[in-house]
């Protein structure tokens, strides 16, 4: 199978994960998620609601999911702000944090951020979500890059793209906000994509990343998903993660110093497909601003 990085060397469209199957059943997920997303914009428009929704507060910039009970916290919060929650269920808690913060961090109420997903599935939660609440009024000011997409593809507004994580092709400074949402553990080389992110990101803008993280990493020898090795971030890997952000140009939001920041009390993720229990760090950065 054609990893990532190679599908990326030589220019092809990485082969859907999971094989065909899996690949139609998460294009219905799509197409039903974004015919939700269209309804449900045109008629909160009409009621004013998308302007005076709440902004996500359950999870913050930075954290670490320590319980089942964080993530049910995030489920709630998401059926009251009447997003369409992902079907795996843990997955709402990165998804909500993140575009927390986007709107508080990376937005100034205009509702005009202009947002890359890096890494995107037109299935996943983040992009759908910023579409209710206002963003990508503006062309092209939503996108969702993966080597795994062909030909563009325009969901209510919504534009995804084939694109590399580590070369983009985008602009200088031309984002106010990007995501990754548990991506860069499936091969991606991080130093280029904070490379990256630094570059496209604007003075002051954010870079929301989550990823597959454990205290105590479960052994994953011989375990393969998406044509790499399964990896788990574990505490050093973390503070290697921020070190080279900072290099980068982009600077925490939050601290992990403390004694206990790293920690968790349970292993509340459980991924069928390698039978592997864990938990999930969410890490959000800014973009330096220029001195």
């Amino acid at each position: 199978m054609t990893t990532p990085d190679e599908a990326a060397a030589s220019g092809q469209v990485a082969a859907p994960p999971g094989g065909p199957l899996l690949a139609v059943a998460k294009r219905a997920a799509e197409h039903v998620l974004w015919a939700r997303v269209a309804v449900q914009r045109r008629a909160e428009a009409r009621r004013g609601y998308a302007a005076n929704r709440p902004v996500p507060r359950s999870v913050p910039p930075t954290a670490v999911l320590r319980t089942a009970a964080d993530w049910e916290r995030a489920v709630a919060e998401g059926k009251h702000l009447r997003l369409p929650l992902h079907r795996d269920q843990p997955k709402n808690w990165d998804a909500l944090g993140a575009v927390g913060a986007v709107l508080t961090l990376a937005d100034d109420g205009s509702r005009t951020a202009r947002v890359m997903d890096a890494g995107s599935a037109r299935y996943s939660p983040v992009l759908p979500w910023l579409r209710l609440y206002g963003l990508g009024g503006a062309p092209d000011s939503l996108l969702g890059i993966n080597l795994e997409f062909g030909d563009e593809v325009r969901r209510d507004g919504v534009v995804f793209r084939h694109g590399d994580v580590t070369a983009t092709g985008l602009p200088d400074c031309s984002l106010d906000a990007i995501t990754c949402m548990s991506v860069i553990e499936h091969g991606v080389p991080l130093e280029g994509f904070l490379r990256e992110s630094a570059r496209v990101l604007r003075p002051g803008g954010v870079l929301c990343v989550s990823t597959d993280y454990d205290q105590d990493p479960p052994d994953t020898t011989g375990r393969t998903a998406y044509g790499t090795p399964v990896k788990i971030f574990g505490p050093a890997d973390i503070s290697a993660l921020v070190s080279m952000a900072d290099a980068a140009g982009l600077e925490l939001v939050g601290d992990l110093s403390t004694s206990d920041a790293l920690s968790h009390a349970e292993r509340p993720v459980h991924w069928d497909r390698v039978d592997l229990d864990y938990t999930f760090i969410l890490l959000t950065f800014r973009r330096r601003q220029a001195r």
